[in-house]
């Protein structure tokens, strides 16, 4: 199973145990969006983003960017 098959599964356990209001709404290729109450933002994204960083162990260094915004475009 590749690395991004284990990503996925931390994410959905994740989700599945936080307290936070936050729910995975569309996977687009290697983009993932999110619908998440404002007052839970910074703590959501900052989960995320680590997930999406630190699931696999690989030879290079694996970054992910986190935008915010009222609607995907926005979020770019």
């Amino acid at each position: 199973m590749s690395n991004y098959y284990y990503t996925m599964i931390k994410m959905h356990d994740w989700l599945a145990d936080t307290d936070l209001d936050v729910k995975m709404i569309l996977q687009v290729h290697d983009e993932l969006i999110f619908e998440v109450a404002e007052k839970d933002l910074d703590a959501a994204q900052a989960k995320i983003v680590d997930i999406m960083q630190n699931s696999s162990k690989i030879d290079v260094p694996l970054l992910v960017e986190a935008g915010v915004g009222d609607n995907w475009d926005e979020a770019h």
